[in-house]
């Protein structure tokens, strides 16, 4: 899958659909969500190198004032060779199917998943 097909990618919360679907399940958080057993919801991959950096979640701390900084940040995250390394292994992970990521945030509005989604999808919104 390469950034120009312009995947399917579409977010959950790990707290709402425990079980498979079809596509490639990557949680994306840096962190494990409180209060769930690793073996409560299901998910392909856990890629944590595609959360935003510590600094850049702590200084953020979901406010959704923040939300257009944030957004810039973390997209220069996505883009330095770390990140590009990281979207490589999930792309070859997803193999040509649709993605879903996998986020513990209670807004999925202003979250870095949907970041990455936008970024996934080739979009700059």
């Amino acid at each position: 899958m390469s950034r120009q097909t312009k995947p399917t990618v579409t977010i959950e919360r790990v707290y709402d659909h425990p079980e498979p679907e079809p596509g490639a399940r990557i949680f994306v958080d840096r962190l494990w969500p409180r209060g769930i057993r690793k073996d409560a919801f299901h998910y392909d991959d856990w890629a944590r190198d595609l959360a935003p950096s510590t600094e850049l979640r702590r200084w953020y701390s979901h406010e959704a004032a923040h939300f257009r900084e944030f957004r810039a940040r973390y997209r220069a995250e996505l883009e330095s060779d770390a990140g590009q390394e990281a979207i490589a292994r999930v792309e070859k992970l997803a193999h040509g199917r649709p993605l879903v990521l996998l986020t513990a945030t209670r807004d999925l509005e202003h979250s870095h998943a949907e970041v990455l989604a936008e970024f996934l999808r080739g979009s700059d919104s």
